[in-house]
């Protein structure tokens, strides 16, 4: 590019002072970590989303229960109280400590074949 005449300049941009800079990202910082330990106050170990996980989980169970069922008999099981024993048993998972109604839910929605609780929808 030829320029006929002109010039080129460097124009040179200051940013913030160093002070300034660092007294931001202070700040930042600051703010980040509050907002991470109110979280973690508010739910331990457990995620906010913990009863969409649950629920998925014992859905997975349930749906992989009656996909692998010849005879229908464990299927019939689950919905006569075989989710909530599994449950209480411990065979859930870690997943169903964090909701375990949600995971009991979920199990009789998979075992009985109806859709996810959230399946098709945008969430």
């Amino acid at each position: 590019m030829v320029l006929l005449g002109r010039q080129t300049e460097l124009v040179r941009h200051r940013g913030p002072g160093r002070r300034a800079f660092w007294g931001l990202t202070g700040a930042a910082v600051a703010l980040a970590a509050t907002v991470s330990a109110l979280a973690v106050g508010a739910y331990g170990e457990r995620p906010p989303w913990g009863t969409d996980i649950a629920y998925e989980a014992g859905y997975l169970q349930g749906n992989r229960v009656r996909h692998h069922d010849m005879t229908g008999e464990r299927v019939r099981d689950l919905l006569d109280g075989g989710c909530a024993r599994r449950e209480a048993a411990g065979l859930g998972g870690r997943k169903a400590t964090h909701d375990p109604a949600a995971w009991v839910a979920g199990c009789l929605d998979g075992a009985a074949g109806r859709p996810s609780r959230h399946q098709g929808l945008a969430y």
